[in-house]
């Protein structure tokens, strides 16, 4: 089965997270990516961090499933006429180099676009390409910090801030990168023409907490200079032998929970009579929730909360969490075997098409395990890839 970008071909420049999870996105859905690798550095940087076999870590692969790797050393002086020979059959080119270095090797938008007139040009960086962070290095941590991600996991602007655990701000880019080169590709297919697409992780965050954390900085003549905690208390409550999530918002859910709880007396209680009132005493109210919740097992509140339909939900280690039987119904966690590192566990993708759903066609290449067959389909023979390989084009 062919997935829905099946025929566009993408040429991947990036390396870590946000480039190489976009590319991943899109290759899951069909599309031809050739990922580009400097085989003088050893590849992406992602192929030596933790454990790994081979070359291959985890972390590489969950972020380079279904592409093929070429070797190239775009610092070579043939290097580059092979990459845009690539280029000219392509349909995007993504980089995430820091600003300036695409263009001074020779990838920027206007030599690519001389190679592919039509070509979607996509560069990802941390900070955007003006101002002035916009040469600085960049890592997870550093966008959480400059977006105000920190404060807002905080709580409050007068709390310490908290970095969210996980690396939000690439992973996010990913998608964002990955939702525009689809919308560029379909402009281009009623325009015939292609475009650049700036992506920036420090973009990609501030539009995302808009939605839901910024009130306090969107009504301009209204605005509100310090954000105050709502409560310092989450919805994370602990039960007798271990911890699980409750959510109640509208009026019958907290009937619903006060059934379950068997404390009928708060429905009396003036503070907690409309969503308002319990959203302005939500601290008391969350605080007489963990006490009962205290005195039970996991098990015995979620099976009273689940017959009263109370939102809940375990809390669950990562371990426990691909053997749920929510996460097995859904058959998000898959396994497959890779021909060098043995059984593999992965999410597929999260979106779920009809007719061209995903295909697993590569596990996760080598560095250049590919070069040869991609030459190949752009029109190198044998012997012009030994002399190409002789003279280090695609590394010693």
């Amino acid at each position: 089965m062919s997935g829905a970008l099946h025929g566009v071909r993408i040429i991947d420049l990036t390396g870590m997270v946000s480039g190489p999870s976009a590319t991943m996105l899109l290759a899951d859905q069909g599309a031809d990516v050739l990922k580009v690798e400097n085989p003088v550095r050893g590849g992406d940087t992602t192929r030596g961090v933790s454990a790994n076999e081979h070359g291959l870590a985890s972390s590489y692969l969950n972020n380079n499933r279904n592409k093929r790797s070429i070797a190239i050393d775009l610092k070579h002086s043939q290097g580059l006429e092979v990459l845009m020979r690539l280029v000219a059959g392509s349909d995007v080119l993504v980089q995430n180099f820091r600003p300036g270095v695409a263009e001074r090797i020779g990838v920027g938008e206007d030599d690519v676009r001389k190679h592919a007139p039509a070509i979607i040009h996509v560069s990802i960086s941390g900070f955007g390409t003006t101002g002035p962070y916009a040469a600085k290095p960049v890592y997870d941590p550093l966008v959480q910090a400059l977006s105000g991600l920190t404060t807002v996991q905080a709580g409050s602007d007068e709390a310490r801030p908290r970095l969210v655990r996980t690396i939000i701000p690439d992973k996010l880019t990913g998608i964002v990168a990955a939702q525009a080169i689809t919308a560029a590709l379909f402009n281009r297919e009623r325009t015939g023409e292609g475009q650049a697409i700036h992506v920036s992780m420090l973009d990609s965050v501030i539009a995302f907490l808009w939605g839901s954390d910024m009130e306090t900085q969107t009504m301009v003549d209204h605005q509100i200079r310090q954000q105050h905690a709502q409560s310092f208390i989450d919805l994370i409550y602990e039960t007798r032998d271990g911890y699980i999530s409750v959510a109640v918002q509208q009026d019958k859910e907290w009937e619903a929970l006060t059934r379950a709880l068997k404390r009928p007396e708060w429905l009396d209680d003036e503070r907690f009579r409309t969503p308002a009132g319990r959203q302005r005493h939500i601290d008391a109210r969350l605080e007489l929730t963990q006490e009962v919740l205290k005195t039970a097992t996991s098990a015995e509140w979620l099976e009273r909360l689940e017959a009263e339909d109370v939102p809940c939900a375990p809390v669950l280690t990562r371990n426990d969490m691909i053997r749920h039987p929510q996460i097995v119904a859904n058959g998000i966690v898959t396994e497959h075997d890779h021909p060098l590192v043995g059984r593999i566990r992965q999410a597929r993708p999260a979106a779920r098409f009809s007719k061209t759903d995903f295909e697993l066609r590569e596990s996760g290449a080598q560095l250049g395990e590919n070069t040869d067959e991609i030459l190949k389909e752009a029109g190198y023979d044998s012997g012009t890839i030994a002399t190409l390989r002789r003279a280090g084009v695609f590394g010693n």
